[in-house]
């Protein structure tokens, strides 16, 4: 078992370039694993081939083909949608578990999302333990794992993530730590984060923080959507690095690096390869 490099199909976000030259352009830099960002239905850009997203209109074992031909797998799929709003995250999440166990990947990457502007706390996890509660049951049996992001309103602090991870007692929920967000979400150490949720790892996001949006946004938001390359920012990889050892002798750890450019995946494969 060991620590293993993916990337975030965000990397070609900017790009302007479909699914298959993702994967294709992941492999060429030297990433094993790939984390595709999933949705519903059709959409412009992606149809038009000038965004990687993906349907889970399109077949997905076509997927599983795109990752077998360019030698890499995928490590989970990201398929973020707010928990807190199960008239979209319970069919939506139901069907990215099936979608992923088709594709073989692992994992189905989450969070609570923007809440209803009108709901309480108490009502949102009530609405969070309906959501999860269905997802896990499809999830169990299709043996894929969720995993819960650190990225909103609730789940900014441990005690928060925590307060999620505990609606509902199945095996099939786990978490999904990411560096970057913990950091900029300022209440806490995020290094000591990592270790709390350590045994619950089932994915991690790899996302540097530039000095310039640390100094900017530290403690005034929950997350953001990509970072700067890592090694470029904030982030000590070499400590992350070693706390996630001890888990990696059980399983495989997946870096899924979270970055905006291919420069940005080249230089991230560069400085944790090295590490590594």
């Amino acid at each position: 078992m060991a620590i293993k490099l993916g990337i975030n199909m965000e990397f070609v976000r900017h790009h302007d370039k479909p699914f298959e030259y993702g994967v294709q352009c992941a492999a060429d830099i030297g990433y094993e694993y790939v984390e595709p960002m999933v949705h519903w239905g059709r959409e412009l850009l992606s149809e038009a081939r000038y965004f990687h997203s993906v349907s889970m209109y399109d077949d997905p074992l076509w997927a599983r083909e795109v990752a077998d031909r360019a030698g890499v797998k995928f490590s989970g799929l990201s398929a973020h949608t707010p928990l807190c709003k199960p008239e979209i995250s319970v069919e939506y999440l139901k069907q990215a578990i099936r979608w992923a166990a088709d594709a073989g990947a692992p994992v189905v990457n989450t969070d609570e999302g923007p809440k209803p502007l009108w709901t309480t706390k108490a009502q949102d996890y009530t609405l969070m333990t309906y959501t999860l509660t269905e997802a896990a049951r499809v999830a169990e049996r299709h043996g894929i794992r969720i995993g819960l992001e650190p990225h909103q309103q609730y789940s900014k602090t441990p005690d928060g993530l925590d307060s999620i991870y505990n609606l509902v007692d199945s095996p099939a929920i786990g978490i999904n730590y990411d560096t970057g967000n913990s950091y900029l979400a300022g209440g806490s150490d995020p290094y000591e984060w990592l270790e709390r949720v350590l045994g619950r790892l089932v994915h991690v996001h790899a996302k540097d923080i530039s000095l310039e949006q640390g100094a900017a946004e530290r403690g005034k938001v929950t997350g953001t959507p990509v970072g700067c390359a890592c090694g470029d920012g904030v982030v000590d990889w070499q400590r992350v690095i070693d706390i996630l050892k001890p888990a990696a002798q059980d399983n495989d750890i997946i870096l899924s690096v979270e970055c905006g450019t291919i420069p940005q995946a080249e230089r991230s494969f560069e400085y944790l390869s090295k590490l590594l």
